[in-house]
This record gives structure tokens, sequence and C-alpha cells, in this order.
């Protein structure tokens, strides 16, 4: 029974604790008085950052990796130094209630944030746990009526995965640092997909290209024909005298036809056959040479086989195929995907987003069936409910899958919702309701056409067909595809109503040529699906996987594809060689398999970790030594422990595994400062000759010929000559932010110290290029900043290149400049001339956006594309994020621009350093005039505005009223105004 407020008066007043802000404001509506909700924001407390949040009680290993691996892996525990203000407003409010409400989400993250909150705030009132998977009227007070216990299982579940996952990246990362680069990460999940990622890559380097040839025809009947029994239609060639003609299908990665196939000649007759198969490889020769042989031939149908096509609706959305289909369908990166979902859920239009179950409740079952007799009739509705079983191991059955909210479903139309929340809630709309119409029903037709060609060969074409007769489901949703020349499953070929023996003529037969691709990059979808097909990790958590790979740099975006770099090649590398089981696919499945079992209470957490990290070779919880070289592949791999495994560093040959061959004998190596080429000098102990490699640069587009294009670019030092006052060389180079010239002093000028001498250095101007600049040109670089003159105070002014362009400076007032060759030839006059003019604040006059993207998930603003001084940048009007190196104005897509928005907003505003002096001022004044003017009657003739600023007692006394009594301060001024 719901609670009614006479129920809720008697029983005092209940603390409800969500996890959100946008939560709480949506169940505070439904609860009514005597509820308090307010969100915990997150988790409140986890394991410290870092051995500054340790407490002073714990020393060595316990500091460094949060957890105690000597006594049962213990964790220490932290509160969040963010949400230490937040944790003091909880216990406040629990001080005044009387019960206690823990309503965080019901997964196994839920039910630990739930946890901690209890062993933080030690509530001394009854404690209720309150779970919901929709944020209704209905769903929460029944919520509230029907509490359950926590569930210890599920919180030891989550505290197992976070252990695991400390003790994985804490210990494994630090070996990257030493071995590859600093600031590297390592994860239990996050290494094993960027692995994903680099063998696709692999794959695409070491593929090489098949040509390949058919043909075409376009056949007609003979009769006029019409929309449902066409005149004409498009038939490929299939067989030559009986052989199959090759297609993509039948040829290796490395552009060899396939074990079993051996290219049979197209000269008549004969062709050779090995294991059965007889497959016919056609070039550009052979190809044309048949279609002339044909171009006079009769066709006739030798057989048409039809057979019914029935396909049934797709299951409701779990977490995965909602990340899947809103890539495929809206463009939505994963993360962008569950932001939108998050807002839905919290605002009450759908069920919880992060699930594994296709279930539908029975509610859920009779809301859809409702809406589909009322959209599409009853012909549309089968005659029983359908149901779908879970497709993913380890499921959470405890939730639903994803749909719109209530017992009775919102059309997206009376949802009131705009932009990319409409978006999303109208394809889980759609497909929660397709998921309960009948089939769809048609047939597919398959016709063979003959003909003998001129010189006596037997040539086949094949054509095939289908016709949809009741759309059912597809009334309402088709499902997307990862190719984009795959053909969806609403998609009618219609063919000619023809039988065995009919005649036909051939209109036009034309020579295509064809070439095999390289295996597709992964995208955000594809890449989820592999993971969750191969049992890898959580789905829930793959949204922050692919987030964090991005971030980290392994991988970036080329359009939708996921393209690794070259620093995750040297990553993958290294711990394929000496980590080899941690990132082992099915050694990461069976580990996700552990980690249910213990959560099921089929297993336990300590004896498990213990063999994690101290290895097989634990003995009563000491290690036997040697235990992880004898287990393993020769270099510690891997039953023994992650601990003995990274304390053995000694194998790791860091340049080895930063190196890979592009050939001719030049290496790619990845180096603390980036991915370069070199070519090996001829002098042993010589350094080779080497050029940097763009970043962006797609590791299956360095080839041998791009390498050398690189090297023979100008590298290195360029002396331009000698500085005829100082006599000291100039030379121009490329350093990591651009070209610059600099002068070369003498080997004993003092470089450090009091004393120290640095070289007068400066970068090039943007039309400038290394390979154009002179001696003249960097004199007159160097010689920056250049005296323009005075202005008639005598303060001097003058024109400087900055990180921001060229500007003029006069004191601290700059004024920026129009272009680079003003520093050289502005006059005196025109600098006055600029000053004379009032500073605009930012720009001139605003420009228009490059590009529009559509409303973010999270602020609901338009966002926009602009060009700023920093170059292009997205912004929603509150928040700006420049565009990466990787991308771009033109091919730059909405979720892309809001997942960059995203991670801006993550890290939290810019601390401002800048403005105080101008701020302090402005205050100091404002309170001497606001204390004044409080005296007045007892200081008359203190009340002016100079007596006010001259008298120093009277000015600090009014700094002093100033800084207690602001708010007053603040009424007085606004009463005066």
């Amino acid at each position: 029974m719901s609670p009614t407020t006479s129920e809720t008066a008697q029983g005092g007043r209940r603390l409800v604790i969500v996890e959100s802000p946008a939560k709480a404001k949506t169940i505070k509506g439904y609860l009514g008085p005597g509820y308090v909700v307010e969100a915990s924001v997150g988790h409140i407390r986890d394991l410290p950052n870092g051995a500054a949040e340790v407490p002073d009680k714990y020393t060595g290993e316990v500091r460094r990796l949060g957890v105690d691996v000597d006594h049962d892996f213990q964790p220490v525990y932290v509160v969040n130094a963010d949400k230490k203000s937040q944790v003091k407003k909880l216990k406040e409010l629990l001080a005044e209630s009387d019960e206690l409400f823990l309503a965080t989400d019901e997964d196994r993250e839920g039910e630990a944030i739930a946890w901690h909150l209890q062993e933080v705030l030690k509530p001394k009132v009854p404690v209720r746990r309150m779970v919901f998977h929709e944020i209704t009227k209905d769903a929460i007070r029944e919520a509230v009526a029907n509490p359950r216990e926590l569930n210890k299982r599920l919180v030891d579940a989550q505290e197992t995965r976070r252990i695991l996952d400390r003790l994985y990246g804490y210990e494994v990362s630090p070996v990257l640092w030493k071995k590859v680069m600093r600031g590297l990460s390592a994860g239990r999940v996050q290494s094993v997909a960027t692995r994903l990622v680099v063998e696709r890559e692999r794959d695409r380097i070491a593929f090489r290209s098949a040509e390949y040839w058919d043909l075409t025809g376009t056949f007609a009947t003979g009769r006029a024909g019409d929309a449902s029994d066409p005149g004409t239609f498009g038939a490929r060639l299939s067989a030559v005298d009986g052989r199959r003609v090759a297609q993509g299908r039948d040829f290796t990665s490395l552009g060899q036809l396939k074990n079993g196939q051996r290219e049979a000649s197209i000269e008549g007759g004969g062709g050779r056959r090995e294991g059965g198969a007889n497959v016919l490889h056609l070039d550009e020769a052979d190809a044309r040479a048949l279609a002339a042989a044909l171009a006079e031939t009769a066709f006739t149908v030798r057989s048409v086989e039809s057979k019914p096509y029935r396909r049934s609706p797709y299951a409701p959305f779990r977490t995965t195929t909602l990340q899947q289909e809103a890539s495929r369908k809206l463009g939505f990166g994963a993360k962008a995907t569950m932001q939108v979902a998050q807002k839905l859920y919290e605002n009450g239009y759908i069920t919880y987003m992060r699930t594994d179950s296709t279930i539908l409740s029975d509610t859920a079952v009779a809301a859809a069936r409702a809406q589909v007799t009322q959209l599409y009739g009853a012909d549309y509705l089968p005659d029983k409910p359908r149901s779908y079983a879970g497709k993913v191991k380890n499921a959470q059955e405890a939730h639903e899958a994803i749909r719109p909210s209530g017992d009775r479903f919102r059309t997206p139309a009376e949802t009131g919702l705009t932009g990319d929340q409409f978006r999303l809630y109208e394809l889980i709309w759609k497909r929660t309701v397709a998921s309960q119409m009948k089939d769809a029903v048609g047939n597919s037709v398959t016709v063979k056409i003959g003909g003998r060609a001129s010189d006596g060969r037997d040539a086949e074409f094949s054509a095939s067909g289908k016709t949809i007769t009741f759309h059912g489901f597809m009334k309402a949703y088709v499902e997307g595809a990862d190719d984009p020349n795959a053909e969806l499953d609403d998609r009618e070929r219609r063919l000619p109503q023809v039988a065995e023996g009919d005649g036909l003529a051939a209109e036009e037969i034309t020579v295509d040529g064809h070439a095999t691709k390289p295996p597709a990059r992964y995208t955000e979808a594809s890449l989820v699906k592999e993971l969750e097909e191969r049992e890898i990790g959580r789905p829930s958590t793959y949204a922050t996987i692919l987030g964090t790979i991005l971030d980290r740099g392994y991988v970036f975006k080329k359009g939708t594809a996921l393209v690794p770099s070259f620093l995750s090649f040297a990553v993958v590398n290294l711990l394929e060689k000496h980590f080899g089981r941690l990132v082992d696919y099915d050694f990461t499945a069976k580990m996700e398999d552990d980690l249910d079992r213990i959560a099921r209470g089929e297993a336990q957490a300590v004896p498990w970790l213990k063999r994690f990290y101290f290895g097989e070779g634990v003995n009563g919880g000491d290690v036997v030594e040697g235990a992880a070289a004898e287990a393993g592949n020769g270099d510690g791999d891997h039953l023994g422990g992650l601990k003995e495994l990274v304390t053995d560093l000694g194998a790791i040959d860091a340049r080895e595994i930063s190196s890979f061959p592009v050939g001719d004998g030049i290496m790619l190596r990845v180096g603390r400062y980036g991915p370069y080429v070199e070519r090996p000098s001829q002098t042993e102990g010589e350094t080779g000759h080497r050029a940097d490699v763009p970043d962006d640069l797609p590791p299956d587009e360095l080839t041998v010929a791009y390498a050398e294009e690189l090297l023979a670019k100008p590298s290195g030092d360029f002396e331009l000559g000698t500085d005829p006052e100082t006599g000291r060389p100039i030379v121009a180079k490329d350093g990591r932010y651009g070209p610059y010239v600099t002068e070369v002093l003498p080997d004993d000028t003092p470089k450090t110290g009091k004393n120290a001498v640095k070289p007068r250095t400066a970068s090039l101007f943007k039309s400038m290029s290394l390979d154009t600049v002179t001696l003249a040109d960097a004199l007159k670089l160097m010689s920056l900043p250049r005296v323009v003159g005075t202005d008639p105070e005598g303060t001097e002014i003058t024109a400087q290149n900055g990180r921001y362009g060229p500007y003029l400076k006069k004191g601290t007032d700059s004024r920026s400049l129009e272009s680079e060759e003003q520093l050289f030839t502005i006059t005196v006059d025109e600098a006055l001339a600029i000053y004379a003019q009032p500073k605009q604040r930012g720009r001139a006059a605003a420009k228009p956006p490059l590009k529009e993207l559509g409303t973010d998930p999270v602020s609901e603003k338009p966002v926009v594309v602009k060009d700023g001084r920093f170059g292009p940048y997205v912004t929603d009007g509150e928040t700006n994020a420049t565009l990466r190196r990787d991308d771009d104005v033109e091919t730059i897509t909405p979720e892309r621009g809001y997942e960059l928005l995203a991670e801006k907003r993550a890290k939290g505003p810019a601390k401002k350093t800048a403005k105080k002096a101008a701020k302090k001022t402005t205050a100091k004044k404002t309170a001497a005039k606001k204390t004044t003017a409080k005296k007045t009657a007892a200081k008359k003739t203190a009340a002016t505005k100079t007596a006010a600023t001259k008298t120093a007692a009277k000015k600090t006394a009014a700094k002093k009223t100033a800084a207690k009594k602001t708010t007053a301060a603040t009424k007085t001024a606004a009463k005066a105004e």
C-alpha cells in the first residue's frame, strides 16, 4: 500500500538518499511532505587516489595501493575531498530524521554506494533499502512501501572488482611509465579493448588486396512492366562452364585464393581442381573477352527458386544494444548515449538504463500491446505476448529491459522532449512497441539465367529478390547495420514474374572490377558488440572503457572508426609479451565468470584475490620463489601472481617493445615525445637518420614510401649563417611547438646559475617555413620585441609576437595587431591611433558558427562549432571545448561534440589567478564608499569621495568593515542605488 500524507506524518520525518540531484528533484515531487530527498552526488567514499589521502596509520605498500594485500586485501576507504561538505549536509539531515531510505540504483554500484552511505553516516534510526527501476509516481510509492535489506553479497562483489582493478592498474601502470612513457595507464578491461583495436589494425597492415572481375547483365522480359512486375532486372555472372566465378569471400587477407581453391584458366575447357573446389578467377582481359562473346547471346531462365521469408521482431533494448543502435542510427558515441539515457531515466521517461535483461514486465507488455492495437490495428498484434530469453551470460536479471516508463507508454510527441532526448526516447519507444508485434513475412526468390557465348562457353547469371507481403513489426522499427553497405531488413528487391524456360534479352552486359578490402576498423558500436560477444567486462562499463582509451590517447577517431595510435602498439606489445595472460581474451572472460561466482556466493573473494596477486605458488600466504617462471611461458607469465610479474622487469627491453619494422631497414619507434621513423646509421654506435611521424597518422598508412618521404624532409638544425654583430651561428630548428630560429652560444657560456645566458630565440611567422627562412629573416625575428616609440606621456610602446599572435604593449595595456608583418612596419602614429580606440573585450564582432551540431544532452542548449583564437572549438554557450587533433570541422559529428563538452565539464572550471589586482582595487573603493555612507552623520567632512580615498586611517577602517559586513554593505549599496 502506498504511503499517505497522514501515515508519513505519524511516521515522522524520512530522509531519502539517491545518487543525483536530478533524480532527487523528480522523486521529491512524488513523495510529498514528510520526506526529505537529498543526493549523495555519486560515491561519497572510495579507495584513495594517492598516498597523500591515506591516513597516517598506514605505511608501506598500503599507502601506495590503498589496499592491505597482507591482511586479506582489506581496502582503505577515504571520503572524497569534494564530497566532505555533502557528507556533512547528509549527517545534519539524518540527525533530524526518524528513518533513512537508501534509494540508490539497484545494481552492484548502487548497492555499494548505499553501503558506503550507511558506513559513513552511521545512522541510529531504522535503515531501509528502497529499490525501483523506473521513476514514476506508482513505482516510487511502491518502493517506499516495500523496502528490502541491503544486499551484502552485491556489495562484496563490487568491492572485489574494485580491489582487483586497483591492483591491476596500480601495479601494471608503473611498468608502462618505466618502459614506454609517463602518464600511461593499464586496466583489466581497457587494456584488452585496446588490444582488440590494435589487432584489427595489424590485420589491416598485413592485408594485401586482390583484384577480381565479373560481369553484370541487364535483362529484359519483353513486357512493359510496372512496380509489382518490373520489365527489366539486373543479374551478376555466377558461373562459367560450371565453374563458380570468384568473389571477394574466396580470397585470403594476403590476396591469395583460399585453400582448396586454385585458379581455373579462362581458356576453354579444363581448369584445375583441388580438394573438390573449382573457382574461376577472372582478370580484366578475361572479363572483357567474355562480355564481347556474350553480346549476341540469347538467354533463358534456367530455374526459379522461391522460399518463404519470415523475420521476427528484435528484443527490447539492453544497455549494449541501445549503445549500438544509437551509434548506427543517431551517430551517438557510447558515452553520449548513456548521458542522454541517464537524463531520460532521472526525469521519469524510461526505465533504468544499465541492464543486461531483455525481459518486459507484465505491465510493460500490456502497455506495448495496447499501443500496437491503437497505432497499427489488431492485425499487427500476435495472439500471445512475446517473451525474450536473455543472451548475456551472468546477466543481472533484477532489472527490466530499457523501455518507456509507466503502465501507459507516452508516444514521442506526447513527451514534450526535444533534441537528442527526443531522438533517443523515440528509438527506445519504437523498439519496445515493435517487440510485441507480429513477424514480417514474404518471399525470397532466386532466378538463374543462362546462355552460350559465341566462343562456345556457357555463362550463368544469378539474381535474388525479396518481397514482403506483411510488414508486421517493420511498420514500427527496423534495426540498423554496422556495415554501411549492408541491406536493411525492410528493403525489398522485386524481380519480374518469370518461369523456367522463359526467354530473356540482354540489354547490356558490363564489366566490373573489384578489389578485396581490409577488415573494417571497429566503431564504438562494433567494439561494444565484440566485447559483449567475448564476454569481456560488464556491459554497464563499456561506455566508460571507450571513454578511457580515447582520453588516454590509445585510440583516436577517424570519422566513426576507432584508430589505434602508435603509442597503443607499444603498450599492447609490452603487455602481450610480458603480461600475456592479463590481456588474453579467454582469461579475461574467465576472470569475469569468477567475479560473478563470487557475487552469487559460489566462491570467496579473498582466496581468489590471493591467487591472482600472489600466484599459484601461494603456500600459507608465502610465495614460493620461482613459481611464476616455472609455471609461465619463460618470462614469468602468469600462474605466478601479478606481484612477481611486476617486480622482475629485467626481461623487458624498452627499445625493443617500442620498435616496429616498416620495411627496407626503416624502423618505427615510439619515443617519450611521440612516434618517429629511423633509418639505422651505417656507422656502428651512431644515431640513425630520424624523422617525426604525425601523431594522427593511422598506422596502416605508414608505408615504406611515406617513411622515405618523412625522412627526406628537412629535419634537425639548419645553419643559416653568422650574426654579423655577435659572430654567433644562427640556426633554424623544428621544435615540439613548431619551427623556430635561435643563436648558438659558445661552449663556455654559463647555462645555469645567476650568470646563465639564454640564447635569443624566435618562432617563425605562419607565412614562413624551414625550407625558405633566411638569415635576414632570422635576425629580424630575433630583434623582437621592437620599440615603436613613446606616447605623449613618455610611455614606451613595443611590438611583440606572443603565443596568441602579434600585439602592441604600452605599460600593462596590450592591443592585438592584425598581421605579423605589422610588427616591423607599424609606426608610432598608427600605434597611438589603435590605443585611441576603446579597448575591445574579446573579438570585435562575433563570427558566425562554422557548424551547428544540435542540442547538448546535458545542458539542453544548442551546440555549435566556432573559430577561436586557439582554433575551432565546440560550445553550448556555457562550456567551451577545443577540437582535438583528429577532429575536423567538416566531419565532426554531434555526438563527438557532446563528448568533448562532457569531458571539459568533468575536468571542472579552470582556476583563475588573473585579474586579482583589479578586483581588489574595486572592492576597496566600494568598501570605502559604503563605510563612508554609513558614517555620514558622525563624519560629514569625510563623506566626500576624495576624503575616503586619500585618508589612510579611514581606508583601513573601510577595508575591515567591508570584510566583516559584506552582506550589510551590499544591502546598503542596493538601497543607495
